[in-house]
């Protein structure tokens, strides 16, 4: 089977927007002092979800790239408990983490396409194309979020 058509495809999936906006733009331009508000009965900050969103990316691509990994401990582990970022660096580094990892997850669609389908031979039953569509849609669903919380601070 030539899985190319499908790797291509995936890879749109997680760089672009095409029936949404993708992350990348859901944060463009949003004010630094907005990272850590939480709107009117919203339990998190938009730095929480972003932060969210690179903890379940790195979890999922360190699981789809072999046994060895230890998931951190969910909820606790997957959500900061900093409502804001402690500095502009770790800001930027967040975001820096979220496009690396994205980009690491998608040379390990290219450099195991032939086993796309193919069961982990650990986990439950989890393959690679399963694991793309899970960060695609978390960070879809997260994204929404964002854009909904921004709506919400008036800077969208």
């Amino acid at each position: 089977m030539n899985s190319q058509p499908l790797i291509d495809q995936l890879t749109q999936l997680l760089t672009q927007g095409n029936a949404h906006v993708t992350f990348e733009e859901s944060i463009k331009g949003l004010p630094a002092e907005q990272r850590g508000l939480k709107p009117h009965k919203m339990p998190y900050s938009i730095w929480q979800l972003v932060e969210h969103i690179r903890i379940a990316q790195w979890d999922i691509l360190k699981f789809s790239e072999g046994p060895d990994h230890q998931s951190p401990k969910w909820p606790d582990e997957y959500w900061p408990e900093a409502d804001s970022p402690s500095s502009e660096a770790a800001w930027k580094h967040s975001l820096q983490q979220i496009q690396a990892d994205k980009q690491a997850f998608i040379q390990l669609l290219q450099a195991r396409k032939a086993q796309l389908l193919e069961p982990f031979a650990y986990g439950n039953g989890q393959n690679l194309f399963r694991e793309a569509l899970l960060i695609a849609d978390h960070t879809s669903y997260h994204t929404g979020q964002i854009i909904l919380m921004r709506r919400l601070l008036g800077s969208w």
